[in-house]
Protein backbone atom coordinates (compact mmCIF):
# COMPACT_ATOMS: atom_id res chain seq x y z
CA UNK A 1 0.00 0.00 0.00
CA UNK A 2 1.43 3.38 -1.12
CA UNK A 3 2.29 5.81 1.52
CA UNK A 4 -0.66 8.20 2.12
CA UNK A 5 1.08 11.43 3.58
CA UNK A 6 3.68 13.36 3.18
CA UNK A 7 6.14 14.88 5.28
CA UNK A 8 8.72 17.94 5.38
CA UNK A 9 10.95 16.14 8.10
CA UNK A 10 11.00 13.21 10.52
CA UNK A 11 9.93 14.96 13.16
CA UNK A 12 6.65 15.54 11.55
CA UNK A 13 5.94 11.41 11.89
CA UNK A 14 3.69 10.63 14.93
CA UNK A 15 2.45 7.26 16.14
CA UNK A 16 -1.08 6.92 16.94
CA UNK A 17 -2.60 9.17 14.19
CA UNK A 18 -3.79 6.66 11.20
CA UNK A 19 -3.15 2.93 11.86
CA UNK A 20 -2.07 2.75 8.06
CA UNK A 21 0.70 4.73 9.24
CA UNK A 22 1.60 3.52 12.51
CA UNK A 23 1.79 -0.40 11.06
CA UNK A 24 4.23 1.08 7.89
CA UNK A 25 6.02 2.38 10.77
CA UNK A 26 6.36 -0.73 13.02
CA UNK A 27 6.86 -2.66 9.42
CA UNK A 28 9.99 -0.45 9.19
CA UNK A 29 11.14 -0.91 12.59
CA UNK A 30 10.77 -4.84 12.51
CA UNK A 31 12.84 -4.81 8.78
CA UNK A 32 15.34 -3.10 9.97
CA UNK A 33 15.63 -5.46 13.69
CA UNK A 34 15.38 -2.09 15.42
CA UNK A 35 11.88 -2.64 17.61
CA UNK A 36 12.15 -2.74 21.19
CA UNK A 37 8.58 -4.31 21.93
CA UNK A 38 9.24 -7.05 19.44
CA UNK A 39 13.02 -8.01 20.33
CA UNK A 40 13.83 -5.99 23.56
CA UNK A 41 17.17 -7.76 24.78
CA UNK A 42 19.44 -6.32 21.59
CA UNK A 43 16.86 -2.72 21.11
CA UNK A 44 16.91 0.49 23.34
CA UNK A 45 13.59 0.87 25.02
CA UNK A 46 11.84 4.34 24.17
CA UNK A 47 12.67 6.05 27.24
CA UNK A 48 16.08 5.20 26.98
CA UNK A 49 16.56 6.67 23.30
CA UNK A 50 15.51 9.96 25.09
CA UNK A 51 18.49 9.96 26.81
CA UNK A 52 20.15 11.10 23.50
CA UNK A 53 17.38 12.33 21.34
CA UNK A 54 14.69 15.03 22.43
CA UNK A 55 11.65 13.06 21.46
CA UNK A 56 8.05 13.75 22.66
CA UNK A 57 6.06 10.65 23.96
CA UNK A 58 4.71 9.56 20.12
CA UNK A 59 7.92 10.74 18.53
CA UNK A 60 9.03 8.66 15.99
CA UNK A 61 13.14 7.95 15.21
CA UNK A 62 15.11 6.42 12.82
CA UNK A 63 18.61 6.48 12.71
CA UNK A 64 19.25 8.02 9.35
CA UNK A 65 18.73 11.26 7.48
CA UNK A 66 15.04 12.68 6.24
CA UNK A 67 15.57 12.45 2.99
CA UNK A 68 16.74 8.16 3.28
CA UNK A 69 13.90 7.75 5.47
CA UNK A 70 11.46 9.79 2.49
CA UNK A 71 12.88 6.88 0.17
CA UNK A 72 12.95 3.65 2.70
CA UNK A 73 9.16 4.33 3.58
CA UNK A 74 7.94 4.58 0.13
CA UNK A 75 10.50 1.72 -0.56
CA UNK A 76 11.50 3.52 -3.49
CA UNK A 77 14.72 3.34 -4.92
CA UNK A 78 15.66 7.07 -6.09
CA UNK A 79 19.13 7.88 -7.23
CA UNK A 80 20.38 9.10 -4.19
CA UNK A 81 19.18 5.99 -2.02
CA UNK A 82 20.76 3.53 -4.80
CA UNK A 83 24.28 5.45 -4.39
CA UNK A 84 24.35 4.52 -0.96
CA UNK A 85 23.66 0.73 -1.35
CA UNK A 86 25.84 0.90 -4.03
CA UNK A 87 28.56 2.10 -1.66
CA UNK A 88 27.84 -0.31 1.25
CA UNK A 89 28.14 -2.98 -1.65
CA UNK A 90 31.68 -1.68 -2.76
CA UNK A 91 32.90 -1.69 0.88
CA UNK A 92 31.49 -5.64 1.25
CA UNK A 93 32.99 -6.76 -1.92
CA UNK A 94 36.86 -5.18 -1.29
CA UNK A 95 36.38 -6.68 1.79
CA UNK A 96 35.76 -9.97 0.66
CA UNK A 97 38.09 -10.25 -1.94
CA UNK A 98 41.24 -8.63 0.28
CA UNK A 99 40.91 -10.99 3.27
CA UNK A 100 38.59 -14.31 2.56
CA UNK A 101 41.81 -15.93 0.74
CA UNK A 102 40.47 -19.09 -0.05
CA UNK A 103 38.83 -19.13 -3.38
CA UNK A 104 35.44 -21.34 -2.33
CA UNK A 105 34.51 -19.72 0.65
CA UNK A 106 34.96 -16.85 -0.61
CA UNK A 107 32.73 -17.23 -3.58
CA UNK A 108 29.92 -18.58 -1.70
CA UNK A 109 30.52 -15.12 0.75
CA UNK A 110 30.15 -13.12 -2.44
CA UNK A 111 27.25 -14.78 -3.66
CA UNK A 112 25.32 -15.17 -0.50
CA UNK A 113 25.55 -11.29 -0.04
CA UNK A 114 24.68 -10.65 -3.51
CA UNK A 115 21.52 -12.76 -2.84
CA UNK A 116 20.55 -10.54 0.16
CA UNK A 117 21.33 -7.21 -1.89
CA UNK A 118 19.04 -7.87 -4.37
CA UNK A 119 16.62 -9.27 -2.02
CA UNK A 120 16.58 -5.38 -0.59
CA UNK A 121 16.75 -3.82 -3.50
CA UNK A 122 13.56 -5.30 -4.59
CA UNK A 123 11.87 -3.64 -1.72
CA UNK A 124 14.14 -1.45 -0.85
CA UNK A 125 13.19 -0.46 3.24
CA UNK A 126 16.27 -1.31 4.59
CA UNK A 127 18.39 1.31 6.02
CA UNK A 128 21.84 1.06 4.22
CA UNK A 129 24.42 0.83 7.48
CA UNK A 130 21.84 -1.69 8.74
CA UNK A 131 22.16 -3.95 5.61
CA UNK A 132 25.75 -3.39 6.36
CA UNK A 133 25.81 -4.30 9.43
CA UNK A 134 23.60 -7.48 8.89
CA UNK A 135 26.14 -8.58 5.91
CA UNK A 136 29.52 -7.88 8.12
CA UNK A 137 27.79 -10.14 10.34
CA UNK A 138 27.75 -12.60 7.73
CA UNK A 139 31.07 -12.18 6.46
CA UNK A 140 32.78 -12.89 9.99
CA UNK A 141 30.66 -15.30 10.50
CA UNK A 142 31.30 -17.53 7.21
CA UNK A 143 34.99 -16.84 6.99
CA UNK A 144 36.11 -17.24 10.51
CA UNK A 145 37.64 -13.73 10.83
CA UNK A 146 37.43 -11.60 13.75
CA UNK A 147 38.70 -8.43 12.43
CA UNK A 148 40.13 -8.72 9.39
CA UNK A 149 41.49 -4.95 9.80
CA UNK A 150 43.92 -5.80 12.66
CA UNK A 151 47.00 -5.55 11.08
CA UNK A 152 46.01 -2.22 9.39
CA UNK A 153 44.96 -0.68 12.07
CA UNK A 154 48.50 -1.30 14.36
CA UNK A 155 50.01 0.05 11.29
CA UNK A 156 47.65 3.23 11.17
CA UNK A 157 48.48 3.34 14.95
CA UNK A 158 52.26 3.46 14.73
CA UNK A 159 52.76 6.06 11.78
CA UNK A 160 50.38 8.41 13.87
CA UNK A 161 52.45 7.57 17.02
CA UNK A 162 55.74 8.34 14.68
CA UNK A 163 53.97 11.78 13.78
CA UNK A 164 53.04 13.11 17.15
CA UNK A 165 56.84 12.31 18.80
CA UNK A 166 58.32 14.75 15.22
CA UNK A 167 59.60 17.61 15.80
CA UNK A 168 57.24 18.69 12.50
CA UNK A 169 53.95 18.31 14.56
CA UNK A 170 55.36 20.10 17.84
CA UNK A 171 56.17 23.13 15.53
CA UNK A 172 52.49 22.88 13.89
CA UNK A 173 50.92 22.53 17.06
CA UNK A 174 53.16 24.76 19.41
CA UNK A 175 54.22 27.86 17.38
CA UNK A 176 53.66 31.30 18.73
CA UNK A 177 50.13 33.07 16.68
CA UNK A 178 51.82 35.58 14.53
CA UNK A 179 49.04 37.78 16.02
CA UNK A 180 49.29 39.19 18.73
CA UNK A 181 46.26 37.73 20.92
CA UNK A 182 43.07 40.78 22.17
CA UNK A 183 43.11 40.42 26.14
CA UNK A 184 42.48 42.08 29.11
CA UNK A 185 43.40 39.49 31.51
CA UNK A 186 45.46 36.55 32.31
CA UNK A 187 42.55 34.50 32.44
CA UNK A 188 41.62 35.82 28.76
CA UNK A 189 45.28 35.08 27.46
CA UNK A 190 44.68 32.00 28.79
CA UNK A 191 41.53 30.82 27.48
CA UNK A 192 42.24 32.50 23.63
CA UNK A 193 45.56 30.25 23.60
CA UNK A 194 43.62 27.28 24.73
CA UNK A 195 41.08 27.94 22.18
CA UNK A 196 43.50 28.15 19.16
CA UNK A 197 45.44 24.76 20.68
CA UNK A 198 42.22 23.30 20.25
CA UNK A 199 41.84 24.39 16.77
CA UNK A 200 44.93 22.79 15.79
CA UNK A 201 44.41 19.86 17.48
CA UNK A 202 41.18 19.16 15.88
CA UNK A 203 42.22 20.13 12.27
CA UNK A 204 45.29 17.54 12.72
CA UNK A 205 43.03 14.93 14.31
CA UNK A 206 41.36 14.96 10.67
CA UNK A 207 44.39 14.53 8.40
CA UNK A 208 44.11 11.22 7.19
CA UNK A 209 47.62 11.39 5.78
CA UNK A 210 49.00 11.73 9.44
CA UNK A 211 48.17 7.82 9.71
CA UNK A 212 47.95 6.64 6.27
CA UNK A 213 51.50 7.64 5.18
CA UNK A 214 54.93 6.47 6.42
CA UNK A 215 56.00 10.16 6.20
CA UNK A 216 53.06 12.48 6.78
CA UNK A 217 55.46 15.46 7.17
CA UNK A 218 56.73 15.08 3.80
CA UNK A 219 53.01 15.87 2.49
CA UNK A 220 51.41 18.52 4.75
CA UNK A 221 52.17 22.28 4.10
CA UNK A 222 51.93 24.07 7.40
CA UNK A 223 50.76 27.42 5.04
CA UNK A 224 48.04 25.24 3.52
CA UNK A 225 47.06 23.62 6.97
CA UNK A 226 47.02 27.18 8.33
CA UNK A 227 45.15 28.40 5.34
CA UNK A 228 42.25 25.78 5.33
CA UNK A 229 41.85 27.19 9.44
CA UNK A 230 41.47 30.77 7.94
CA UNK A 231 37.65 30.24 6.52
CA UNK A 232 36.61 27.92 9.33
CA UNK A 233 34.00 29.65 11.89
CA UNK A 234 35.48 28.53 15.42
CA UNK A 235 32.50 30.19 17.03
CA UNK A 236 30.91 27.30 18.53
CA UNK A 237 34.11 26.08 20.75
CA UNK A 238 33.98 29.59 22.21
CA UNK A 239 30.43 29.40 22.92
CA UNK A 240 30.86 25.33 24.60
CA UNK A 241 34.07 26.05 26.26
CA UNK A 242 33.28 29.15 27.32
CA UNK A 243 35.11 29.74 31.08
CA UNK A 244 31.67 30.36 32.44
CA UNK A 245 30.19 27.39 31.88
CA UNK A 246 33.05 25.42 33.96
CA UNK A 247 34.28 22.23 33.67
CA UNK A 248 32.57 19.88 31.16
CA UNK A 249 31.82 16.57 31.21
CA UNK A 250 32.31 15.28 27.54
CA UNK A 251 31.39 12.77 25.52
CA UNK A 252 33.77 11.71 22.38
CA UNK A 253 33.70 9.68 19.52
CA UNK A 254 36.46 8.94 17.66
CA UNK A 255 36.37 7.68 13.84
CA UNK A 256 39.40 5.86 12.94
CA UNK A 257 42.69 4.09 14.06
CA UNK A 258 45.48 6.10 13.96
CA UNK A 259 42.96 8.81 13.98
CA UNK A 260 42.78 7.73 17.30
CA UNK A 261 46.32 9.12 18.35
CA UNK A 262 45.26 12.34 17.43
CA UNK A 263 42.18 12.22 19.50
CA UNK A 264 44.23 11.50 22.54
CA UNK A 265 45.89 14.67 21.89
CA UNK A 266 42.55 16.72 22.20
CA UNK A 267 41.54 14.78 24.89
CA UNK A 268 44.87 15.23 27.14
CA UNK A 269 44.16 19.18 25.62
CA UNK A 270 41.02 19.19 27.61
CA UNK A 271 41.74 17.01 30.78
CA UNK A 272 44.24 19.89 31.05
CA UNK A 273 42.23 22.85 30.87
CA UNK A 274 39.95 20.97 33.77
CA UNK A 275 37.13 18.95 31.60
CA UNK A 276 36.62 15.12 31.83
CA UNK A 277 36.02 13.18 28.96
CA UNK A 278 34.27 9.89 28.44
CA UNK A 279 35.72 8.25 25.21
CA UNK A 280 33.72 5.47 23.55
CA UNK A 281 34.92 2.74 21.30
CA UNK A 282 33.38 0.19 19.04
CA UNK A 283 32.00 -2.99 20.07
CA UNK A 284 33.74 -4.93 17.75
CA UNK A 285 35.07 -4.74 13.93
CA UNK A 286 33.57 -1.59 11.79
CA UNK A 287 36.62 -1.38 9.31
CA UNK A 288 39.19 1.11 10.55
CA UNK A 289 37.36 2.28 13.48
CA UNK A 290 39.02 1.62 17.18
CA UNK A 291 37.60 -0.76 18.50
CA UNK A 292 38.12 -1.94 22.72
CA UNK A 293 39.56 -5.36 22.03
CA UNK A 294 42.30 -3.35 20.10
CA UNK A 295 44.84 -2.59 23.24
CA UNK A 296 44.76 -6.70 23.61
CA UNK A 297 47.09 -6.50 20.38
CA UNK A 298 48.44 -3.07 19.54
CA UNK A 299 51.08 -2.61 22.28
CA UNK A 300 51.24 1.18 20.94
CA UNK A 301 47.16 1.96 21.81
CA UNK A 302 47.69 0.05 24.92
CA UNK A 303 50.26 2.75 26.30
CA UNK A 304 48.33 5.48 24.61
CA UNK A 305 45.49 4.47 27.23
CA UNK A 306 47.48 3.45 30.37
CA UNK A 307 45.92 5.93 32.28
CA UNK A 308 42.72 5.58 31.30
CA UNK A 309 39.75 4.14 33.41
CA UNK A 310 37.67 1.51 31.78
CA UNK A 311 34.31 0.79 32.45
CA UNK A 312 33.57 -3.09 31.28
CA UNK A 313 29.65 -3.42 32.07
CA UNK A 314 27.62 -2.40 29.22
CA UNK A 315 24.95 -2.16 31.66
CA UNK A 316 26.68 0.75 34.23
CA UNK A 317 24.30 2.29 36.70
CA UNK A 318 24.41 6.30 36.74
CA UNK A 319 26.06 5.89 40.29
CA UNK A 320 28.87 3.64 38.84
CA UNK A 321 29.54 6.25 35.47
CA UNK A 322 29.34 8.98 37.83
CA UNK A 323 31.95 8.08 40.39
CA UNK A 324 34.19 6.60 37.80
CA UNK A 325 33.96 9.86 36.39
CA UNK A 326 34.55 11.71 39.79
CA UNK A 327 37.65 9.23 40.21
CA UNK A 328 39.21 9.44 36.86
CA UNK A 329 39.19 12.28 34.25
CA UNK A 330 39.44 10.00 31.68
CA UNK A 331 36.94 6.92 31.09
CA UNK A 332 37.04 4.56 28.31
CA UNK A 333 33.87 2.62 27.45
CA UNK A 334 32.01 0.85 24.39
CA UNK A 335 29.35 1.96 22.67
CA UNK A 336 28.39 -1.47 22.13
CA UNK A 337 27.45 -1.61 18.92
CA UNK A 338 29.49 -2.83 15.17
CA UNK A 339 28.24 -0.14 12.68
CA UNK A 340 27.18 3.59 12.80
CA UNK A 341 25.52 5.80 15.07
CA UNK A 342 22.42 3.84 15.83
CA UNK A 343 20.63 4.68 19.67
CA UNK A 344 18.63 1.32 19.39
CA UNK A 345 21.71 -0.64 19.63
CA UNK A 346 24.01 1.38 21.90
CA UNK A 347 24.82 -0.22 24.98
CA UNK A 348 23.21 1.04 28.51
CA UNK A 349 26.44 2.38 29.41
CA UNK A 350 26.96 4.76 26.13
CA UNK A 351 23.17 5.95 26.74
CA UNK A 352 23.87 7.15 30.17
CA UNK A 353 27.31 8.45 29.16
CA UNK A 354 25.39 10.32 26.67
CA UNK A 355 22.66 11.71 29.01
CA UNK A 356 25.20 12.84 32.03
CA UNK A 357 27.99 14.64 29.43
CA UNK A 358 27.39 18.33 28.96
CA UNK A 359 28.83 18.15 25.25
CA UNK A 360 28.86 15.55 22.71
CA UNK A 361 32.45 15.68 20.24
CA UNK A 362 31.81 13.49 17.26
CA UNK A 363 34.61 13.43 14.46
CA UNK A 364 33.46 12.05 11.22
CA UNK A 365 31.50 12.61 8.09
CA UNK A 366 29.05 9.72 9.38
CA UNK A 367 28.22 11.93 12.22
CA UNK A 368 27.57 14.81 10.62
CA UNK A 369 24.99 12.57 8.33
CA UNK A 370 23.61 11.55 12.03
CA UNK A 371 23.79 14.30 14.20
CA UNK A 372 23.29 17.50 11.87
CA UNK A 373 21.45 16.42 8.50
CA UNK A 374 18.63 15.40 10.24
CA UNK A 375 15.56 17.80 11.68
CA UNK A 376 15.99 15.99 14.80
CA UNK A 377 17.03 17.45 18.08
CA UNK A 378 19.34 15.42 20.46
CA UNK A 379 19.38 16.23 24.16
CA UNK A 380 23.10 17.25 24.65
CA UNK A 381 25.39 19.87 22.45
CA UNK A 382 26.35 18.11 19.74
CA UNK A 383 29.97 19.53 17.49
CA UNK A 384 30.87 17.68 14.80
CA UNK A 385 34.18 18.13 12.89
CA UNK A 386 35.97 16.37 9.51
CA UNK A 387 37.50 16.86 6.76
CA UNK A 388 35.32 16.60 3.30
CA UNK A 389 36.59 14.59 0.43
CA UNK A 390 37.83 17.94 -0.80
CA UNK A 391 40.27 18.05 1.69
CA UNK A 392 38.02 21.20 3.54
CA UNK A 393 37.92 21.11 6.74
CA UNK A 394 34.13 21.70 8.72
CA UNK A 395 33.15 21.99 11.65
CA UNK A 396 29.25 21.69 12.92
CA UNK A 397 27.42 22.70 16.01
CA UNK A 398 23.87 21.63 17.25
CA UNK A 399 22.96 22.80 20.21
CA UNK A 400 20.58 20.62 22.15
CA UNK A 401 17.32 21.09 21.85
CA UNK A 402 15.72 24.08 23.81
CA UNK A 403 12.90 21.93 26.25
CA UNK A 404 15.38 19.92 27.38
CA UNK A 405 16.37 20.34 30.94
CA UNK A 406 19.69 18.93 32.22
CA UNK A 407 19.81 18.01 36.17
CA UNK A 408 23.05 17.73 36.64
CA UNK A 409 24.52 15.47 39.79
CA UNK A 410 24.89 19.05 41.72
CA UNK A 411 21.23 19.88 41.41
CA UNK A 412 20.17 16.02 42.55
CA UNK A 413 22.60 16.02 45.48
CA UNK A 414 21.13 19.62 46.43
CA UNK A 415 17.81 17.86 46.37
CA UNK A 416 18.54 15.05 47.93
CA UNK A 417 20.89 16.95 50.86
CA UNK A 418 17.51 19.15 51.13
CA UNK A 419 15.72 16.16 52.65
CA UNK A 420 18.55 14.76 54.40
CA UNK A 421 18.32 18.08 55.68
CA UNK A 422 14.26 17.99 56.67
CA UNK A 423 15.45 14.34 58.18
CA UNK A 424 17.57 15.10 60.79
CA UNK A 425 15.49 17.82 61.88
CA UNK A 426 13.13 15.13 62.53
CA UNK A 427 15.74 12.94 64.40
CA UNK A 428 17.00 16.02 66.13
CA UNK A 429 13.28 16.40 67.59
CA UNK A 430 13.13 13.19 68.47
CA UNK A 431 10.60 11.94 65.80
CA UNK A 432 10.86 8.78 63.88
CA UNK A 433 12.05 8.75 59.92
CA UNK A 434 10.07 6.74 58.10
CA UNK A 435 10.75 5.88 54.56
CA UNK A 436 7.92 4.34 52.47
CA UNK A 437 9.03 2.38 49.54
CA UNK A 438 6.01 1.60 46.48
CA UNK A 439 4.68 1.01 43.37
CA UNK A 440 5.30 3.67 40.88
CA UNK A 441 5.61 2.47 37.67
CA UNK A 442 5.53 -1.09 37.45
CA UNK A 443 1.94 -1.41 36.07
CA UNK A 444 2.15 -0.09 32.20
CA UNK A 445 0.18 3.47 31.96
CA UNK A 446 -0.76 3.88 35.36
CA UNK A 447 1.60 6.01 36.92
CA UNK A 448 -1.14 8.88 37.78
CA UNK A 449 -2.76 6.30 39.76
CA UNK A 450 -0.04 5.02 41.50
CA UNK A 451 1.38 8.06 42.77
CA UNK A 452 -2.84 8.76 44.23
CA UNK A 453 -2.58 5.06 45.34
CA UNK A 454 1.13 6.12 47.39
CA UNK A 455 -0.21 9.56 48.66
CA UNK A 456 -3.33 8.50 49.81
CA UNK A 457 -2.08 5.64 52.19
CA UNK A 458 1.16 7.77 53.87
CA UNK A 459 -1.99 10.51 54.51
CA UNK A 460 -3.70 7.78 56.15
CA UNK A 461 -0.50 6.89 57.88
CA UNK A 462 0.28 10.25 58.82
CA UNK A 463 -3.00 10.48 60.48
CA UNK A 464 -2.42 7.22 62.34
CA UNK A 465 1.31 7.73 63.73
CA UNK A 466 2.49 10.44 65.87
CA UNK A 467 5.80 11.54 65.70
CA UNK A 468 6.86 9.86 62.83
CA UNK A 469 8.40 11.82 59.68
CA UNK A 470 7.55 9.62 56.25
CA UNK A 471 9.53 10.53 53.43
CA UNK A 472 6.67 9.71 50.05
CA UNK A 473 9.00 9.39 47.08
CA UNK A 474 5.57 10.83 45.21
CA UNK A 475 5.91 14.00 46.52
CA UNK A 476 9.00 15.06 45.52
CA UNK A 477 9.14 14.31 41.68
CA UNK A 478 10.00 17.33 39.62
CA UNK A 479 8.96 17.14 35.67
CA UNK A 480 12.23 16.13 33.85
CA UNK A 481 13.68 13.78 36.17
CA UNK A 482 13.79 10.63 35.24
CA UNK A 483 13.87 6.97 36.69
CA UNK A 484 17.79 7.37 36.71
CA UNK A 485 17.54 10.36 38.38
CA UNK A 486 15.45 9.92 41.11
CA UNK A 487 17.39 6.53 42.02
CA UNK A 488 20.22 8.25 42.38
CA UNK A 489 19.20 10.97 44.43
CA UNK A 490 16.96 8.27 46.67
CA UNK A 491 19.90 6.38 47.44
CA UNK A 492 22.52 9.48 48.47
CA UNK A 493 18.89 10.06 50.67
CA UNK A 494 18.62 6.56 52.10
CA UNK A 495 22.15 6.04 52.86
CA UNK A 496 22.01 8.86 54.84
CA UNK A 497 21.92 7.15 58.42
CA UNK A 498 18.77 9.02 59.68
CA UNK A 499 16.37 6.18 58.55
CA UNK A 500 14.55 4.33 61.87
CA UNK A 501 11.98 2.34 59.73
CA UNK A 502 11.78 1.48 55.93
CA UNK A 503 8.30 0.60 54.76
CA UNK A 504 7.90 -1.55 51.31
CA UNK A 505 3.99 -1.26 50.17
CA UNK A 506 2.47 -4.37 50.50
CA UNK A 507 -1.33 -5.69 48.65
CA UNK A 508 -2.99 -5.05 52.12
CA UNK A 509 -1.80 -1.07 51.79
CA UNK A 510 -2.92 -1.18 48.09
CA UNK A 511 -6.03 -2.27 49.01
CA UNK A 512 -6.62 0.41 51.98
CA UNK A 513 -5.73 2.89 49.83
CA UNK A 514 -8.21 1.90 47.48
CA UNK A 515 -10.63 1.61 49.65
CA UNK A 516 -10.02 5.25 51.66
CA UNK A 517 -10.41 6.23 47.77
CA UNK A 518 -13.85 4.62 47.57
CA UNK A 519 -12.71 2.71 44.53
CA UNK A 520 -12.77 -1.07 44.04
CA UNK A 521 -9.13 -2.72 43.48
CA UNK A 522 -8.59 -2.94 39.90
CA UNK A 523 -7.59 -6.28 38.12
CA UNK A 524 -4.17 -5.18 37.54
CA UNK A 525 -3.76 -4.21 40.85
CA UNK A 526 -5.09 -7.31 42.53
CA UNK A 527 -2.41 -9.20 44.65
CA UNK A 528 0.52 -6.48 43.84
CA UNK A 529 2.70 -5.30 46.48
CA UNK A 530 6.57 -3.80 46.19
CA UNK A 531 7.89 -6.87 45.09
CA UNK A 532 6.21 -6.51 41.85
CA UNK A 533 8.47 -3.19 41.11
CA UNK A 534 12.26 -3.21 40.17
CA UNK A 535 12.74 -0.42 41.40
CA UNK A 536 11.21 -1.24 44.91
CA UNK A 537 14.17 -4.17 44.45
CA UNK A 538 16.66 -2.45 44.05
CA UNK A 539 15.46 -0.34 46.99
CA UNK A 540 15.06 -3.28 48.98
CA UNK A 541 19.03 -4.47 48.49
CA UNK A 542 19.96 -0.70 49.42
CA UNK A 543 18.02 -1.42 52.58
CA UNK A 544 19.57 -4.82 53.56
CA UNK A 545 22.89 -3.34 52.91
CA UNK A 546 22.08 -0.62 55.02
CA UNK A 547 20.89 -2.50 57.74
CA UNK A 548 24.02 -4.23 58.14
CA UNK A 549 25.54 -1.12 59.01
CA UNK A 550 22.49 0.40 60.93
CA UNK A 551 21.40 -2.96 62.74
CA UNK A 552 18.56 -1.08 64.38
CA UNK A 553 17.28 -0.18 61.12
CA UNK A 554 13.82 -1.69 60.88
CA UNK A 555 12.55 -3.50 57.79
CA UNK A 556 8.70 -3.66 57.53
CA UNK A 557 7.20 -5.66 54.90
CA UNK A 558 7.23 -8.58 52.59
CA UNK A 559 10.13 -10.80 53.13
CA UNK A 560 13.72 -10.33 51.10
CA UNK A 561 13.46 -13.47 48.76
CA UNK A 562 10.32 -12.24 47.50
CA UNK A 563 12.32 -9.87 46.00
CA UNK A 564 14.90 -11.73 44.25
CA UNK A 565 12.92 -12.25 41.10
CA UNK A 566 14.05 -8.61 39.23
CA UNK A 567 17.40 -7.19 38.99
CA UNK A 568 17.43 -3.83 37.78
CA UNK A 569 14.67 -1.48 36.87
CA UNK A 570 14.13 -0.25 33.25
CA UNK A 571 16.50 1.94 32.19
CA UNK A 572 15.07 5.47 32.22
CA UNK A 573 11.97 5.35 32.83
CA UNK A 574 9.10 4.21 35.47
CA UNK A 575 7.70 1.52 33.77
CA UNK A 576 9.47 -1.93 35.53
CA UNK A 577 11.28 -4.23 33.06
CA UNK A 578 9.31 -7.37 33.14
CA UNK A 579 11.47 -10.50 34.96
CA UNK A 580 12.39 -12.07 31.80
CA UNK A 581 14.43 -9.54 30.90
CA UNK A 582 16.00 -8.77 33.90
CA UNK A 583 16.52 -12.52 34.98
Amino acid sequence: MPLNFSFESARDIKYGKDPVLDALLLHFMTENNLEHSIDPVKNASPEQIRFMVALDEDSFYAPCGDWMLHFLLKAKLGRDLAAEYGQQWRLLVRLIRDHVREPLPRKRILHLCRHKFRMVLAAPILIPSRLLKRMLTIILTQSGLDDPFRTLKRQMNRRARNFVDSPFYARLVNVCPEARLQCASIAQLRFELDLLEMERLLLLSTCKSCWTVDDPGASLDPEALAASLAPVDFSPLRGLFAPERGPLRILYLPRASGGIILDLKVVRALLRQGHRVILALKEGFYFDSPTVWDLDSDPILAAEFKDAFFIQNHRATKNELLQATREHQLVVISDGTRERFNPYRTSVTFARAWKESDLVLAKGEAYYRRFINTSHEFTRDVLVFFTDSQGKFRMYCKPKAAHVHKFSEEAILTKADGIISQMRRARAAGKTVMFYSAIVGSIPGQVKLAIEVLNTFVAHLRSRLEGTFIINPGEYFEEGLDADDLMYMWERVQRSGFLNVWRFQTDTDIEKSFELMGKKVPPAWAGKDSTYSTGCTKEMNIALSVQKRQPELQIIGPSPEKFLRRREYGVGKYCDASIDQCG
